[in-house]
C-alpha cells in the first residue's frame, strides 16, 4: 500500500539518484550564501525563514505518514479491504471513500492500491473514491491540517472543510469515472510484477525488513517533494510583487486556480501540505482549502502513477471532473466561513 513498488517498476526514478544530491547542492548554496553574506540581504533571509518553518514543521507529519503506511502495507492483509467487495455495488462507493480514515495510505499508495482492489473484484467507483478520498481522510492528514490551522483559530474549520469537499469530490469522481467498468479503465500489463506485494504471510523477521524498507523509501520519495514545495512556496512570497499576489488573491476564482495550480506543480505529500497551505495568508481560505483537497488529488508525480496504472483518458477525465468540483466547493466554503 505505499508507493515502493511503483517506484521499483520504473515508472517514477529512484530516489537517491535525484534526492541526496539535490540535497547537497542546496547545502553548498546555504553556505557559500553564509560565506559569500548573501544570506544577510532581505530577500534571501525571507526566503530562508519561510522555507525553514515549512520544512520543519512538517517533517514530523511526513515521517509519522510514511510510518503508517509501512505499517498497513506490511501488516495489514488484502482481505481488510477486500471485505468491500462483499457489500452491494450502491454501497461499495460510500464505504469505500470513507475507508481512508481506517487505513491511512497517502497518494502515491492509494492508486496501487486501487488498482489491486479493482482485480480483487471491487467496483471500479469504489477503487477510484477509495484512491482519492484516503489521502484526505488519512487522520496524520487531518491532524496535520489541524496543527497548521490552529493558530490561526481556524484548525476545527479547515479539517472540516478539506474532510467535506474531499469526500464530494472522490464520490463524484468515482462515480463519473468508475462507471465505465475495469476493461476500460485500466492499462492493461503484461505481468504482475509491478503490483504491491502482500506480506501478510512472511516471517516476522521479513515483515520487519519489508517495514523499514518501505518506511524509509517512503520517506525519502515524498522528501524531495515537500523540500521542493516549500522552495516554491518561500520563492513564490518572496519573489513575487505583494500587488500582484494581492491582485491574484483579490479575485476568488482566480486566486483558487492560482493555488491549485501550485498545488499540482509542488506534488506535496498531503500530510504535510497543510503548513505550505497556511504560509498563503494573501489568499483566502477558500483557495488555500482548494489547494489542499485539488493536491492529492492531481499533481505531476500522480499524472505519472495515473498513467502507469489506467488507460490515457483518465488523468483527463478526472482534471475535467474535479476541477470545477473543487472550485465550486471552494467557493462555497469560502461564503460559508465569512
Amino acid at each position: 500500500m505505499s508507493s515502493v513498488s511503483v517506484k521499483a517498476s520504473g515508472t517514477i526514478p529512484r530516489v537517491d539518484r535525484y534526492l541526496l544530491p539535490a540535497a547537497g547542492g542546496f547545502l553548498a548554496l546555504l553556505v557559500a550564501g553564509r560565506l559569500l553574506g548573501v544570506v544577510d540581504v532581505a530577500p534571501v533571509q525571507t526566503f530562508t525563514i519561510i522555507f525553514t518553518a515549512i520544512a520543519v514543521e512538517a517533517l514530523p507529519f511526513m515521517l509519522l505518514g510514511a510510518f503508517a503506511s509501512a505499517l498497513i502495507e506490511v501488516y495489514v492483509s488484502d482481505d481488510a479491504l477486500g471485505r468491500i467487495t462483499r457489500l452491494p455495488p450502491a454501497l461499495q462507493l460510500p464505504v469505500a471513500a470513507l475507508g481512508g480514515f481506517a487505513f491511512p495510505v497517502c497518494e502515491c499508495g492509494s492508486v496501487p492500491v486501487a488498482r489491486r482492489l479493482i482485480r480483487r473484484g471491487m467496483h471500479p467507483s469504489a477503487a477510484v473514491g477509495f484512491m482519492l478520498a484516503s489521502p484526505i481522510f488519512n487522520p496524520i492528514v487531518l491532524l496535520s491540517t489541524w496543527v497548521a490551522y490552529s493558530p490561526r483559530g481556524l484548525g476545527g474549520q479547515m479539517v472540516l472543510g478539506r474532510a467535506g469537499l474531499g469526500l464530494v469530490s472522490a464520490l463524484v469522481v468515482g462515480w463519473a469515472l468508475g462507471a465505465e467498468g475495469t476493461k476500460e479503465l485500466l492499462r492493461v500489463r503484461a505481468d504482475a510484477s509491478s503490483e504491491a506485494a502482500d506480506h501478510s504471510h512472511e516471517g516476522t523477521q521479513h515483515k520487519r525488513r519489508a517495514f523499514f524498507e518501505h518506511l524509509t523509501a517512503d520517506f525519502f520519495f515524498m522528501g524531495k517533494f515537500l523540500i521542493a514545495g516549500a522552495a516554491l512556496a518561500a520563492g513564490f512570497q518572496t519573489l513575487l510583487p505583494q500587488t500582484l499576489i494581492s491582485g491574484l488573491a483579490r479575485t476568488a476564482v482566480v486566486g483558487t486556480l492560482a493555488l491549485m495550480t501550485i498545488a499540482f506543480v509542488s506534488s506535496l505529500c498531503s500530510e504535510a501540505d497543510a503548513f505550505v497551505a497556511v504560509s498563503f495568508t494573501q489568499f483566502p481560505l477558500g483557495s488555500q482549502l482548494a489547494f489542499l483537497v485539488f493536491g492529492p488529488v492531481l499533481d505531476m508525480k500522480l499524472v505519472f502513477l495515473y498513467g502507469a496504472t489506467f488507460r490515457k483518458r483518465f488523468v483527463w477525465s478526472l482534471a475535467i471532473v474535479v476541477i470545477p468540483v473543487v472550485v465550486a466547493g471552494s467557493l462555497i466554503f469560502e461564503t460559508l466561513v465569512r
